[in-house]
């Protein structure tokens, strides 16, 4: 059942960020709902999405395990390692400077970047759909993004090597965060010191 229910979340929650690369589809939903109505209705699927990922993987992680391969330890560490990349990226993408003017995307190649090394450390089938689904996804968005005309990003003034810094400070703070308080608490996976 919990793959059933992850599943679902990510039909969910990848659906509705893939309606945001249908441009057509898009606006025809903001012109009947509002931009409004659009952005309730996005967010609120979204977060089902999302807590159905969570409580689907919960479950299974619980009840259902499946290995499909073991992956040896050191990929373990250089997931560990290369997520701090991973987060400093996502975090470039909101804190603009030379690193956003330089990927055009970095949230994209940090979501990728994150969702490839948790395929490296993880064997298990949910890890593989989860994570495989995320990456598809990336992937699928990143090229559509070469045939957009817009291409929907906030616009986040872009600042210099200043803005640099503080994207890496804060990507710092974000993956201390994330590997000492979140992974072990909310995923109840601990990274630090496996």
């Amino acid at each position: 059942m919990g793959l059933l229910i992850l599943i679902a979340g990510l039909a969910l929650f990848l659906g509705v960020h893939t309606l945001t690369t249908l441009r057509g589809q898009r606006a025809a939903v903001i012109a009947r709902l509002g931009e409004g109505g659009y952005k309730i209705l996005y967010t609120l699927v979204s977060f089902v999405g999302l807590a159905l990922i969570v409580w689907g993987f919960s479950r299974y992680r619980a009840t259902e395990w499946v290995n499909v391969w073991y992956p040896p330890v050191a990929m373990r560490h250089i997931a560990l390692a290369l997520m701090l990349p991973a987060v400093i990226l996502v975090v470039a993408s909101y804190i603009r400077g030379n690193i956003y003017l330089k990927l055009k995307h970095p949230m994209l190649a940090g979501v990728k970047l994150w969702a490839v090394l948790h395929l490296m450390a993880n064997g298990d089938l949910g890890s593989i759909i989860l994570f495989g689904s995320v990456l598809a996804w990336a992937v699928y968005d990143r090229i559509s993004l070469k045939r957009r005309e817009d291409p929907g990003a906030p616009p986040i003034p872009v600042g210099g090597f200043g803005n640099d810094l503080v994207a890496v400070a804060v990507g710092v703070v974000v993956y201390a965060a994330l590997a000492f308080a979140f992974h072990p608490l909310v995923i109840g996976v601990p990274v630090i010191g496996v």
